[in-house]
């Protein structure tokens, strides 16, 4: 299996679809890892991107590493991909946690390599509320995550999906196989990546990170996010990003890779090849 290796020696898994055109690079969400974006990345390959997505250390088939699961590592990780394949002229795709890594890559290496960003139902600009966050989540949301996984992963996985992730328990009409997918992808994750990953995207302030952003970016978020409340994350992003287009999904949740895949990959599209 493709990986590259990075500073630490960890191993980060990738896969690839295409070889030749635009390249993209798709960044999943907690605790999931490059399957999770495998629809999207056939669709942009078939109309002739080169599309790469990784799985984050800890998740699916990289290194199940002790430490550096935290955004700084994360972007780092991300940047020692882009460099082993020496990548230009690069769209960032990233959903929820995959916002927070490819935002926190810009803060951290500039967009030399980058031309342009998609956030999609994305933890910046912060999630947790804080004095000089106000509207952020109480942190007693995520304690409630961190006991589920350290009691029963399994479950904790069984439910997200049932119920907020997917909209399930206020649409009652997502797919058994998505949930199923969900459920799977997110066993693989090991057991410290997927409890230190909940810091690393509940507290990680990316704020500093938005304002750095100087490529055309485009945010796309449901109003009805149970994960990351359009008023916490996307509205807000696209008021710290400088000309980004906010696209909001009028009624959708969090999952929007899989519950409004069709409209999503055009969109992606379009912004790609604008």
């Amino acid at each position: 299996m493709p990986h590259v290796t990075a500073d630490d020696g960890a191993q980060i898994f990738y896969k690839e679809f295409g070889t030749e055109g635009t390249p993209v690079i798709l960044s999943h969400g907690w605790p999931l890892n490059a399957d999770a974006w495998e629809a999207t990345a056939l669709f942009l390959a078939e109309r002739g991107h080169r599309v790469i997505a990784h799985d984050r250390r800890g998740h699916g088939r990289s290194t199940q590493t002790w430490h550096g699961n935290e955004m700084d590592t994360y972007a780092d990780d991300l940047a020692c991909l882009i460099e082993r394949l020496d990548l230009n002229d690069l769209t960032l795709i990233g959903h929820s946690t995959g916002g927070g890594e490819i935002v926190h890559y810009v803060g951290r290496y500039g967009t030399a390599r980058v031309a342009k960003l998609v956030l999609v139902s994305a933890v910046p600009p912060l999630m947790l509320q804080t004095d000089d966050n106000p509207d952020g989540l109480p942190v007693d949301v995520f304690d409630a995550i961190r006991a589920g996984e350290t009691a029963n992963r399994s479950q904790l996985y069984r439910d997200l999906a049932d119920g907020p992730f997917f909209g399930h328990n206020r649409r009652g009409d997502v797919a058994q196989g998505f949930r199923d997918a969900f459920w799977l992808q997110s066993m693989a994750c090991g057991h410290r990546a997927a409890y230190e990953c909940i810091a690393a995207f509940s507290a990680t302030d990316f704020r500093p990170d938005l304002e750095k952003v100087d490529v055309p970016t485009l945010v796309v978020h449901g109003d009805d996010d149970q994960i990351v409340p359009f008023e916490v994350g996307g509205k807000r992003s696209a008021e710290l990003v400088r000309g980004a287009v906010l696209t909001v999904y009028e009624g959708s949740g969090h999952a929007l890779p899989d519950t409004d895949r069709d409209r999503l990959h055009a969109d992606l599209l379009a912004f790609i090849d604008a």
